[in-house]
């Protein structure tokens, strides 16, 4: 089954320690069911490096984190809102926010005949 959120898709996170945050998905991972979103929770995730060549100081940089795929929503004129799965007449099929019925992207092409 075709996931509700894609790369690139501006979601807001529904639930969790960064409720409300939105931002941008950088990477979908379906096998683990989670997503990487740039934006949301940045404040509070950093990671240390140790000294390399590249780096000879070493630091701490902020990361984007992953959250799991049912705590996001694609935002819809600054809200959170499901998405439908429809099929049109030539045999494509989209997704559709519930909130406005605005098409967010598509999922499979037409079919030719």
């Amino acid at each position: 089954m075709p996931a509700h959120v894609r790369k690139n898709d501006d979601v807001i996170i529904t639930s969790g320690r960064f409720r409300g945050k939105t931002g941008k998905v950088v990477r979908v991972m379906p096998k683990d069911d989670r997503v990487v979103v740039h934006g949301a929770g940045i404040e509070g995730v950093m990671k240390n490096l140790k000294p390399s060549r590249i780096n000879p100081q070493g630091g701490s940089v902020r990361v984007d984190r992953s959250f799991h795929i049912s705590n996001v929503s694609p935002v819809i004129d600054g809200k959170a809102s499901r998405v439908r799965f429809e099929t049109k007449k030539d045999g494509s099929k989209v997704r559709v926010a519930a909130r406005g019925g605005k098409e967010l992207g598509v999922v499979r092409g037409s079919k030719k005949k």
